[in-house]
């Protein structure tokens, strides 16, 4: 790779980490932008299928129908469906995995860092109270595991106990109460293949079960199944960006979602013999480098683990940056946004690459599957592999590092638990300040990272600084936070952006006005929020005013994301349409009907000044309402 990609690149809301990739001699995502720019007008609309030898049918006016006789109502809600359940099913995968590595946990009387999420717990889902820790984990794990293996004609037994009573009324009347979560991908799955389903409405209240299930167990039950085992999140400072990372460590960034997968070796890489052994080889020691949302969710609880977690780097879209640097020595990975173009870099770099999860195998890469019963062996598989890649890599590859990059007072450590307890241990005063006008409304900026809406994080970032503007509290999770905080977003100096009575209320309270919930995992965390808020003032969701974004949605997980807020009555901002514009039934449905259905609406807008007016006069339309 001696090609000098010169300034060829996709815009950055990050303009230092744009200007480093434009200086890279290697090529990363920014750069295939361009070659990539051309776009499918049939895959754009969701108009092609290719589900059978008889295609790939296309549908234009004058062929409005394959030739099964599908049209493009069915054809582009099948499309949808179908990744709607793919989105789920990687989300029901991690809870799933999670549930297993807590209750093995528990099994042999391991650490339970988080008795307080733990006995949450064991009140909502009606279950016994103890002394004994690891009997009431065992068992709250395997009711997760249990609800998950349900079949879809049985409704999961927790539903109602995670459920906001009045959603869990309205869903109920809608008929869409999901069965058992891996059941209802897999009913998905069937529904959207050929000559089956071709009733675009049925499919669409397929996809709200799906984000149901989705929402209450993939998101909201991983967050809390890690707080008992990782604990919980504290409020705190932490740096953020390329910055974290110290030349004088052995560096392991880190790629993935499932936080409790790392719990063996984050405890080995910080002990003694750990520290030892890096010692001798040159280092001071091991350091995490966080990148994606598992780093999110180690940033969330970095108050447990300063020993040995360095700071988050950056999103999906960073990480090829953070790679380039030099100062990492492998890439451990377990779940998506590992990218594939990381695997020519680390090449170059000889960066040693281990997937702990088939799931995300790379084809470069090392496979050290993960099993609860293994963890020890591979931990020190892990350990000794890296040590050795340092040894190689050191003094041969040249470091091309940006120390000044990001900041070091990020807040971070906001959950619905750190943020109840920082007010006091009352949601009251920030109804007060909702009530007052201080504070308008509240809004959910969530999800991914792309390249397409404006450039990398340029949506994100220029939506939240338009809302802020119009005194409007900020909540992120996702890859979105990790673009929001490296552009200082989430400092208390960025109060001076925000409207006078925002800023008026982070002075006051010494936070910014972008609150970091971490992971995209923690959109369930928002949803807890929300939830709390309706019933302070007993209320159903879709009264409130509260809405969220996606301005730089991704993947089909974050569809999946996206029809659990639709599923709540929550109004969604879409930076970008999903390919559905082929179908102006689903359009329909999706951008007005379901108002009518759920209480929740799409809308899609990719300027970000005219979607931050379109959801303010929502706020002003819902505070109306309620007469505040």
């Amino acid at each position: 790779m001696n090609q000098c990609y010169g300034c060829d690149t996709c815009k950055s809301a990050d303009k230092p980490l744009e200007q480093f990739i434009a200086s890279l001699p290697m090529e990363t995502s920014h750069h295939r932008v361009d070659s990539q720019k051309t776009k499918c007008g049939f895959g754009l609309k969701g108009v092609c299928c290719r589900l059978c030898s008889n295609g790939p049918c296309r549908i234009t006016p004058s062929a409005p129908r394959g030739i099964c006789g599908a049209n493009a109502d069915t054809i582009v809600t099948r499309n949808l469906l179908r990744a709607v359940a793919s989105g789920s099913g990687c989300y029901i995968h991690v809870v799933e995995n999670t549930a297993k590595n807590l209750k093995n946990t528990a099994r042999e009387k391991g650490p339970i860092k988080g008795e307080n999420a733990l006995r949450l717990l064991v009140q909502e889902f009606g279950l016994q109270e103890s002394d004994d820790l690891h009997q009431m984990a065992y068992e709250v794990a395997d009711k997760v595991l249990q609800d998950l293996y349900k079949p879809e004609d049985e409704e999961m037994e927790l539903l109602k106990k995670l459920a906001y009573a009045p959603r869990y009324e309205k869903w109920k009347e809608l008929g869409i109460l999901p069965g058992g979560a891996k059941s209802e991908v897999f009913r998905g799955v069937v529904k959207c293949s050929t000559n089956l389903n071709s009733d675009p409405v049925d499919m669409l209240m397929n996809c709200l079960r799906l984000g149901i299930s989705t929402g209450l167990y993939g998101l909201t039950l991983t967050n809390l199944l890690n707080d008992v085992m990782l604990g919980e999140p504290k409020i705190r400072m932490a740096p953020v960006g390329l910055g974290v990372i110290d030349p004088d460590y052995i560096n392991i960034m880190i790629t993935g979602h499932q936080h409790s997968i790392f719990v063996d070796l984050q405890e080995r890489l910080a002990s003694e013999e750990a520290v030892a052994k890096a010692q001798e080889a040159g280092a001071k020691g091991f350091k995490l480098v966080g990148c994606t949302c598992v780093g999110q969710d180690l940033q969330l609880r970095g108050v447990h683990y300063t020993d040995i977690f360095d700071g988050h780097a950056g999103n999906n879209y960073t990480s090829e940056a953070v790679l380039a640097t030099g100062g990492i020595d492998a890439v451990l990975s377990e779940f998506n946004c590992t990218l594939p173009g990381i695997e020519p870099i680390c090449d170059e770099l000889k960066i040693k690459q281990i997937c702990l999860d088939d799931v995300a195998k790379k084809a470069n890469a090392e496979l050290m599957q993960f099993r609860f019963e293994d963890r020890a062996a591979i931990s020190q598989r892990v350990m000794d592999e890296v040590i050795a890649a340092y040894k190689e890599r050191r003094g041969a590859v040249s470091m091309n590092l940006l120390p000044d990059h990001g900041n070091d007072h990020t807040l971070t450590g906001v959950s619905e638990g750190s943020l109840y307890e920082f007010l006091g241990n009352s949601w009251k005063p920030l109804l007060d300040l909702i009530a007052s006008g201080k504070i308008k409304g509240v809004a959910g900026v969530v999800g991914c990272s792309n390249l397409t809406a404006l450039g990398h994080d340029v949506c994100t970032v220029e939506l939240t600084k338009e809302l802020i503007k119009r005194d409007i509290l900020v909540l992120s999770a996702g890859c979105s936070s990790g673009g929001i905080e490296n552009c200082g977003l989430m400092t208390p100096e960025a109060a001076e952006l925000a409207g006078d009575s925002l800023k008026e209320v982070c002075k006051s309270l010494g936070i910014p006005p972008v609150l970091n919930f971490g992971p995209c995992l923690a959109i369930g965390r928002l949803e807890m929020v929300v939830t709390a808020l309706a019933k302070a003032l007993q209320v159903d969701l879709p009264q409130l005013p509260v809405v969220l974004s996606a301005p730089q949605w991704l993947e089909e997980q974050a569809l999946a994301d996206g029809m659990f807020g639709a599923a709540l009555g929550l109004p969604l901002h879409l930076g970008q349409q999903p390919y559905i514009a082929g179908s102006d039934l689903t359009v329909k449905v999706l951008t007005e009907d379901l108002k009518n259905i759920t209480g929740g609406q799409v809308l899609v807008e990719l300027d970000p000044v005219k979607a931050a007016e379109k959801l303010e006069a929502i706020i002003l339309e819902k505070r109306q309402g309620l007469n505040i």
